[in-house]
């Protein structure tokens, strides 16, 4: 008894330093074009460098501390493809559209009388915003009419982001939101559509424009640099022109092969580091937007259930801080199934984890983080 009290202690100890940076960039203070530092990217890290979010563009920023001149590659370039996207990186899954809209004219949305409508990106309107400060809804109200961009803006200044909305059950939440403060009816949310993609595919929808960028003057400028000169915002250039540039190594693999658990996590230790862990909400977002390209509907995880403890835990030896379950898992009835359970997530829809037999075979998420 005393050797398991002090195992589940242990265990709660580690949560505390569980956290891990979600990938590594690499300055590289040599001048190439674009697609030259795409090429050198692949062949010595994993591609030009991603930025998912705010807290990306911070280690981006660090990276290039002290050198490289004005401006500096990274991985985004102009496609001829739009698409609608969250501000915060969010999936643009379930779209709550009046009817006749979008019309195709405008950039940016709004929300009205709990449906969306797309609008010119230079309106002036309230916005949402939100916040992990906000216990009670994740919502902030801002009364104060600004344009899309400065509204996004503000939002990352003082809170989260302009809100997203992922199902309809936020809809309905931030409706009711919006119903109850009484606010203006006519509001942002991050939902903007532009043709930009990142050179790994990733399905990130994070933007940190300069002020008047992109701007695409002379029409050919379609790859994207960040300039040292405006606190590392982005503008659009030439591919062409010779800069240096920023790599990121990815420390998360998804390997799309069928496999139990426990053959997952021996494949893992023996090519990589271990199955993932997941200890907050930024390390989920990573992992969602990985396992969308994954074959089977769910993707292992590092996650494992004690029915001697009573206690889900990750493999890595943390015990489960931060969680996901979507409803009816990870709740301990597992204590009384004979069935060895281990931990998923959803590839598709809320990408939430689930408990499966680990006997199951499917695709699985590694890490190689040391």
């Amino acid at each position: 008894m005393e050797q398991t009290l002090y195992l589940v202690l242990l265990l709660i100890a580690l949560c505390s330093v569980s956290e891990c940076v979600q990938r590594q960039y690499h300055f590289i203070n040599e001048r190439k074009t674009w697609t030259k530092a795409q090429r050198y990217c692949r062949e010595n890290y994993t591609d030009l460098a991603t930025a998912d979010n705010m807290n990306n563009m911070k280690e981006l920023n660090k990276s290039v501390t002290g050198g490289g001149g004005p401006y500096i590659w990274i991985g985004l370039q102009r496609t001829s493809v739009n698409k609608w996207q969250w501000s915060s990186g969010d999936p643009a899954l379930d779209l709550n559209w009046r009817s006749g809209q979008p019309d195709g004219t405008d950039e940016c949305a709004f929300m009205r009388d709990g449906q969306w409508e797309d609008g010119g990106c230079s309106t002036s309107r309230t916005f949402i915003c939100s916040s992990s400060n906000n216990m009670s809804t994740g919502l902030v109200f801002v009364n104060q009419t600004m344009k899309w961009r400065d509204a996004q803006s503000y939002c990352r200044q003082n809170h989260t982001d302009l809100v997203s909305v992922r199902n309809q059950n936020e809809n309905q939440q931030i409706q009711k939101f919006i119903s109850n403060s009484q606010i203006s009816n006519e509001v942002w949310i991050g939902l903007f559509r532009d043709s930009w993609q990142w050179s790994d595919q990733r399905n990130s929808s994070f933007r940190y424009w300069n002020a008047g960028e992109p701007n695409n003057a002379g029409g050919n400028e379609n790859c994207t640099a960040i300039s040292t000169k405006v606190l590392g915002q982005w503008i659009d250039d030439p591919c062409d022109r010779k800069y240096p540039f920023v790599c990121h190594e990815d420390k998360l693999i998804l390997i799309k092969e069928n496999r139990t658990w426990s053959e997952a996590l021996r494949y893992c230790r023996q090519n990589h580091v271990d199955l993932v862990s997941v200890h907050s909400e930024e390390m989920q977002r990573r992992v969602m937007n990985v396992v969308k390209g994954a074959s089977t509907a769910e993707v292992w995880l590092g996650l494992r259930h004690s029915s001697l403890l009573g206690i889900w835990y990750w493999v890595s030896g943390d015990t489960v801080c931060y969680h996901k379950w979507a409803p009816g898992n990870g709740t301990g009835e597992e204590d009384c199934e004979r069935t060895v359970r281990s931990g998923a997530v959803q590839s598709r829809g809320d990408q939430r984890w689930i408990s499966r037999p680990e006997t199951d075979k499917r695709n699985f998420l590694c890490s190689r983080y040391e």
